[in-house]
């Protein structure tokens, strides 16, 4: 893997990720002397967030409560005066056999709500193709990277796999949905829980976003045999050194 060569550091950086596992592994990768690092025992969920050059927050699993609880975060943040400047989901992922390898470092170029819609006779019909007022659908249903962010960092992370993340509420585990969302979404490159959920928050705040993976396993059938979580979480750690 290769280092990080860049940061996109400043005031009121907040990445948020599903699991404390996640949190613990993106802290031991920022810099030890930043003095805005947020420490794994505090909890600015639910108090005033810090002036912090880095806050790292678990919100949670799936895209309701990662979007509902980075919203509140970012509305305790503005209300204190001192509003996030960026938001980054970060966190580990599945990847697309071929387009992102186990222990790949992921960067979003638009996050993608893949399961939002409707089922039919003739296949999956996204959320916006079902007629709906496009003011019912927020942001729509893939939120792009913002841009400036997401060039910082692919300047900090050269040899991370760029394309869209897809956001699921129910893991991929089968071939054949592995093949189905695979040709509906032929750019993209990994599959997580949280990502989509975490755009809507920062879109409708106006917050600049940008989405962070590290692949743990290959999408296709259920086996946790083939899961790489050690080696993903090591990628993780790797690669927060571009948000310190």
């Amino acid at each position: 893997m290769t280092a990080p060569t860049g940061r996109i550091g400043g005031t009121g950086l907040l990445v948020v990720t599903a699991v404390p596992a996640e949190a613990e592994a993106i802290r031991a990768g920022l810099p030890a002397s930043s003095p805005g690092v947020t420490p794994p025992t505090a909890a600015p969920a639910g108090t005033s967030p810090a002036v912090a050059e880095v806050t790292v927050v678990p919100v949670g699993v799936g895209p309701a409560v990662a979007g509902a609880a980075t919203a509140r975060l970012l509305a305790l943040a503005e209300a204190a005066g001192r509003p996030y400047r960026a938001v980054v989901s970060a966190g580990i992922a599945g990847g697309f056999v071929g387009r992102a390898v186990v222990g790949a470092t992921v960067l979003a170029s638009r996050s993608v709500a893949a399961d939002l819609g409707a089922e039919s006779p003739t296949g999956f019909i996204p959320v916006d193709q079902l007629g709906m007022p496009p003011e019912l659908l927020g942001p729509g249903t893939a939120v792009p990277a913002d841009p400036g962010l997401l060039a910082a960092l692919r300047a900090a992370l050269p040899a991370a796999t760029v394309g869209a993340v897809l956001t699921v509420s129910t893991v991929t585990g089968t071939a054949a949905g592995t093949a189905a969302l695979a040709d509906r979404h032929p750019d993209a490159v990994a599959e997580a829980m949280e990502g989509y959920g975490v755009a809507v928050a920062a879109a409708q705040a106006g917050v600049p976003f940008a989405e962070l993976r590290t692949v743990s396993n290959p999408i296709g059938p259920r086996n946790r045999d083939a899961w790489r979580m050690r080696e993903a979480f090591a990628a993780l750690t790797a690669a927060a050194a571009a948000l310190g």
